[in-house]
């Protein structure tokens, strides 16, 4: 299903993109967000920018977003699994 986004016309131009590359980033943002917030997982949030999850993965860093977000009980737990 699509979703449109009403912007100003000279927005690429000013973040020096081309409304393709643009769209194309800010549905990445987006994407990147909603996994940050744990509302997607990686494979779903990598689906609606249609690419791989490993390829959204190894996104994440360019938008400051840990691949993985253990806070330290979760850790724990996983080291006393290990």
């Amino acid at each position: 299903m699509p979703v449109v986004i009403e912007y100003p016309k000279s927005l690429p131009d000013a973040l020096q993109q081309t409304p393709a590359q643009f769209e194309r980033e800010a549905k990445m943002a987006m994407a990147v967000k909603l996994f940050e917030m744990k509302r997607l997982s990686s494979g779903l949030a990598a689906q609606l920018v249609g690419m791989d999850r490993v390829s959204f993965l190894l996104e994440l860093h360019r938008y400051g977003v840990a691949v993985i977000d253990l806070d330290n009980d979760e850790l724990e737990a996983d080291l006393r699994n290990a």
